[in-house]
């Protein structure tokens, strides 16, 4: 489990990486909470969270110290990352949103990103706070992420297709190989 208690936020959050896809989310947003929802059911894993903040200034705060929270959970439950097939990568179309994910559990985390959100906000959310969400979870998590939109005109669809290809691509790159189960994948002999 994960805590973080700011002044601005207040946060709760536990990840089991190979899980059902099950969500227990409350961040006090509803769009992250759907984003999260998505994420967490591509991905195979099991998320709960507990979150309030200064949602009344806006979300910028609660999205981001989620984003530090889950990548710091992740950081925790990969443990020496053993065993994995290290990287991951998909081309997920959403309706006329696509989107390429490719990441890399290197243990140096970067976030990378070409997307052109057509709109400034999605209902109530800042569409900017989607990249500040993957690049605080990028950092923590020590994963590098690699986000292109290929097409799409639909702010909410290409955010969509986003979250459900980050979690496609880490579940492909978190998944067991079968030919080197006990190796770290790398000739330094560590990810981190």
């Amino acid at each position: 489990m994960t805590e973080r208690y700011t002044a601005e936020t207040q946060i709760c959050l536990s990840l089991e990486i190979k899980g059902s896809g099950e969500a227990k989310v409350d961040s006090g947003c509803g769009f992250l909470n759907h984003m999260l929802t998505l994420f967490t059911r591509h991905g195979g894993f099991d998320l709960q969270l507990k979150a309030s903040g200064d949602t009344d200034v806006d979300y910028h705060h609660t999205v981001e110290d989620v984003g530090i929270c889950l990548g710091r959970e992740l950081k925790r439950a990969m443990g020496e990352k053993r065993g994995i097939v290290r990287y991951g990568s998909i081309l997920l179309p959403m309706d006329e949103a696509l989107i390429l994910c490719a990441v890399d559990v290197s243990g140096r985390g970067g976030f990378y990103g070409e997307l052109a959100i057509p709109t400034e906000k999605v209902g109530d959310f800042d569409t900017q706070l989607c990249e500040e969400f993957f690049i605080a979870f990028a950092r923590e998590s020590g994963i590098t992420i690699h986000l292109r939109q290929i097409a799409g005109c639909n702010s909410h669809h290409i955010i969509e297709a986003c979250f459900k290809a980050a979690g496609r691509a880490l579940k492909a790159a978190l998944s067991l190989d079968a030919e080197n189960p006990d190796a770290i994948p790398s000739t330094k002999g560590i990810l981190a």
